[in-house]
């Protein structure tokens, strides 16, 4: 069973945290709420959005490259991650 499905609930957890925090980000903006706690709710998505993708990132290393069963899907594995390291780091 992949990690995002064995994970999925602790995962949906986290993604509605987001989606509740870009919604708070939306009233401040419609209530015109300085631009200082604006910037707050949207470092706080920051930080929350690196926490899940480092969490999916390393789920992946441990099941897909570390316990890969032979070496091509080890390869995939290896070139997903990167890929996705590259649009991450843009």
């Amino acid at each position: 069973m992949a990690h995002t499905i064995r994970e999925k609930a602790k995962l949906l957890a986290r993604v509605r945290r987001l989606k509740g925090q870009m919604e708070a980000v939306e009233r401040a903006l419609e209530k015109e709420a300085p631009c200082g706690e604006v910037l707050q709710l949207l470092a706080s998505i920051r930080g929350a959005l690196a926490g899940l993708t480092g969490e999916v990132m390393e789920d992946h290393l441990h099941e897909h490259v570390q316990h890969a069963e032979n070496e091509q899907l080890r390869a995939q594995a290896v070139e997903e991650l990167a890929e996705a390291l590259r649009t991450y780091i843009r």
